[in-house]
């Protein structure tokens, strides 16, 4: 059994790491931390845990195989920095310390988008969990880059629930603020763009092209969705013919995909409902007057955070990568 510890454990992500981890065959929760609720029950903060758990909240861990860190941006080598861990401790990091910076004190933090990093990510002992927004829009982008032809900018409008500013309560999270309502923030310059455009010139060797990204606050609680298009010159097949019809385009993202166990390529339409608490990406493609649109729908807790930092687990640990992950959306 691997022994797992969770810092920073009441807010959303901790929370559906919790409930996942519950459920997990191969995993022990061997400590829950919190400086502020040490000595509580889990289940007085996470309620969607009641007779789920005995945890309690503990303020350092034990002797973990791997570390979770759910602590807000910035926390996390501050907490690397002044908690003493095992030398085998894996560190799986759900904040953004070290998806730009990977490097912390002789470790090296691999970028841990498992649909396209797997190969880095099964040697790694340690990761950086791609941000939420980032996985939905590089998942929609990262067939076009890795064969040659994202050449022009990008435009991406993607509408996150509310748990995506997380637990602390603030203006713009007020359920009076948030229901009915659409707004846009952070315009251009959202926290994401930086790890999208590094993993994209890293796949097209060289700087990725513009991207102009609308983040918008949605009046729900949980999901992505992103809409994504740039332009479309289609690509050379293999026997030198140019490929520029959506059967085309569709067969790019299905073999690039081939091998990833909750990406999938949608005929029809795709929507929040259809992937709200599983870890499953849905896309769409279509192509328009020259260019290709893609909708992108994940859970923004689950394959946006926690859901993907289990995918990474499971792999440095060389267990399944689905395993404690096939869970049911509620469609209805």
């Amino acid at each position: 059994m691997i022994k797992v510890a969770i810092a920073g454990a009441t807010g959303y992500t901790a929370g559906e790491l919790i409930r996942i981890l519950l459920n997990h065959p191969q995993v022990e929760i061997e400590s829950v931390l919190s400086t502020t609720s040490a000595g509580q029950s889990v289940c007085n903060i996470h309620r969607d845990l009641i007779g789920e758990t005995d945890l309690k909240f503990t303020d350092k861990p034990v002797n973990p195989d791997v570390v979770f860190l759910c602590l807000g941006h910035g926390l996390s080598r501050e907490f690397l920095d002044n908690t003493p861990l095992p030398e085998h401790c894996k560190i799986i990091d759900l904040g953004n310390d070290f998806r730009l910076d990977p490097d912390y004190k002789g470790k090296e933090f691999i970028y841990g988008l498992t649909d396209t990093f797997k190969e880095e990510i099964l040697k790694a002992e340690y990761i950086a969990n791609p941000g939420c927004f980032a996985t939905a829009i590089q998942t929609a982008l990262t067939p076009l880059a890795k064969a040659g032809i994202l050449e022009s900018e990008v435009h991406v409008t993607a509408l996150t629930g509310s748990t995506g500013a997380g637990k602390k309560p603030g203006e713009t999270t007020h359920f009076s603020y948030r229901d009915n309502n659409l707004s846009i923030y952070k315009l251009f310059t959202h926290q994401h763009l930086g790890e999208i455009k590094r993993t994209l010139s890293t796949l097209l060797g060289h700087e990725a092209p513009q991207i102009n990204f609308v983040p918008m606050r949605g009046d729900f609680t949980r999901g992505i969705f992103a809409s994504v298009y740039t332009k479309w010159n289609g690509y050379k097949g293999a026997d030198g013919s140019l490929k520029q019809e959506l059967e085309d385009a569709v067969e790019l993202y299905n073999e690039y995909y081939k091998d990833s166990p909750f990406v999938f390529i949608s005929s029809k339409g795709v929507s929040l409902k259809e992937v709200v608490n599983t870890n499953k990406i849905l896309l769409h493609i279509e192509l328009h007057q020259g260019y290709i649109h893609i909708s992108s729908v994940i859970d923004n807790l689950v394959k946006g955070a926690s859901g993907q930092a289990v995918e990474n687990m499971n792999l440095i640990f060389g267990l399944e990568q689905t395993m404690g992950l096939k869970l049911k959306p509620s469609a209805f």
